[in-house]
């Protein structure tokens, strides 16, 4: 009999996996698709020698993970690659507000109005940042913080929500960057403690940058593979489980899946019945023939860029994603250019390049014109470097990952108490009412990212049930 059996091979299943395996147990992992990475993957979706990555491109927690930093990782090939600018937000005049990683150049690029205020905000916090990390990313309720002061300081700023924060700005520059970077967590500004999730992403980009690994986010996943079976454990792919039966012997079993398929496999029932599935994003990758032409310099130089002109723009696109169950005409887009930082990602001289706008869960129309006339605005002359695209929708994200419910690549959504208390309210929530049966996907607590934060903290809950037995 195995000590755990994991199911599915995303981040969070494979650092589960690895945790217990450091602690001398025996483990399986079983991935239903022919290769590891749930969201961390990278294909040729595009053209031949074009590597792209259909989810997750840049990894500002997956740099700062407590996980993946305790994990020699970079022994087994993942390493980090830099742009000179974590981020730019550029704007319609030429000019950007930029994530740089000095704390300075960022208030800078705000204006006079807003750059003391910026300061004052991040500047306390960035010192305590590793320890910060620890403790919000850390096993709920069952941990004493290791500084609680700065914890409660980071509290009061980020559990608000994000507009509040907000108010502090004078200028526009400052409210658009910072609701471009709440909406990576694809819901409303205005929710209960979306100012965190802004926080976490500006200290996270001044603390360690917002970097894409080497080759691909495929590397990621490849070196936990590589590292857990050298610790002995074992990965099985093209495996679908359809119920625990269809799995080994084990004293415990981790799932790493939405809770729908999770209760749908150990026969749940309806446990999971109000967990709440979030808005979708439509997504299209391009090979280019060049560089994106954007006209703000900073842009070309940074790994990430946003487009949306400003606060009021961001908010309305998300708010009809969200709440009105439309696409919106003015898509906000998040896009990464890999090739800046990793040439070896698209043939000599070409590049690969992503962007995706918010969608409506299950929405199955084409978002392709809509996005090309926002990143127009931005960098006149792009349609004419695009060599060729690949798209996808809620219909195509899903297909692809079974994690991704109506196309929801946060595994739920990150609004309401559910952001903070998710995949139910409980104080234990890795467990299942089955006493062998844990959760440990984005579904659960800290959320969404590559950072393996959740498979970690489930790996502890299950070594405490198992040392207990």
């Amino acid at each position: 009999m195995l000590d755990a059996v994991v199911v599915g091979a995303g981040p969070n299943g494979l650092t589960a996996a690895v945790e217990l395996a450091r602690r001398g147990l025996s483990v399986a992992v079983f991935e239903a698709r022919d290769t590891v990475g749930g969201g961390a993957r990278t294909e040729e979706l595009t053209l031949p020698g074009f590597r792209h990555d259909p989810c997750s491109a840049a990894h500002p927690l997956g740099i700062n993970s407590p996980a993946f930093r305790d994990m020699p990782l970079d022994r087994y090939g993942l390493e980090w690659l830099h742009a000179e600018l974590p981020m730019a937000h550029p704007f319609p005049d030429g000019s950007a507000a930029v994530l740089s990683r000095s704390v300075a150049e960022t208030a800078a690029s705000f204006g006079p109005h807003d750059a003391g205020t910026y300061r004052r905000l991040v500047a306390p916090l960035l010192p305590k940042w590793d320890t910060l990390v620890r403790d919000f990313m850390a096993l709920p309720l069952t941990t004493l913080p290791r500084d609680p002061l700065t914890l409660a300081r980071f509290g009061l700023a980020g559990l608000p929500p994000s507009t509040w924060l907000m108010r502090r700005f004078r200028d526009d520059r400052a409210r658009a960057l910072f609701s471009g970077l709440v909406a990576h967590a694809i819901a409303p500004l205005g929710g209960l403690g979306t100012g965190a999730v802004g926080l976490v992403f500006a200290l996270a980009g001044h603390a360690r940058g917002w970097p894409v690994a080497r080759g691909g986010s495929q590397s990621i996943s490849d070196a936990l593979t590589a590292y857990l079976k050298d610790l002995g454990g074992a990965v099985h792919t093209n495996y679908e489980i359809k119920r625990l039966d269809d799995l080994p012997p084990a004293r415990a079993y981790i799932f790493d899946t939405s809770p729908t398929a999770l209760a749908r496999i150990a026969g749940l029932g309806s446990y999971y019945e109000r967990f709440r599935y979030g808005a979708s994003v439509f997504k299209l990758d391009y090979a280019l023939d060049g560089p994106v032409p954007w006209t703000a310099k900073e842009a070309r130089s940074a790994g990430t860029v946003q487009v949306g002109p400003g606060s009021r723009d961001i908010a309305a696109a998300l708010r009809a994603a969200s709440r009105e169950g439309r696409a919106p005409d003015k898509p906000f887009l998040i896009t990464v250019q890999p090739s800046v930082m990793d040439p070896s990602r698209a043939p000599a001289g070409k590049h690969v390049f992503w962007a995706y706008g918010h969608v409506p869960s299950g929405w199955d129309g084409d978002l392709t014109d809509a996005v090309e006339r926002q990143l127009e605005r931005f960098a006149p002359g792009f349609r004419d470097r695009v060599l060729a695209r690949a798209t996808a929708g809620p219909p195509e994200l899903a297909a692809r990952n079974a994690n991704y419910v109506g196309g929801d690549i946060a595994c739920g959504a990150v609004s309401g108490l559910q952001l903070l208390l998710r995949p139910k309210l409980s104080l234990s929530p890795y467990t299942t009412p089955h006493p062998a049966v844990f959760i440990c996907s984005s579904a659960s607590p800290p959320g969404p990212g590559v950072h393996g934060m959740s498979g970690h903290n489930a790996a502890k809950a299950v070594w405490r049930r198992i040392r207990a037995s």
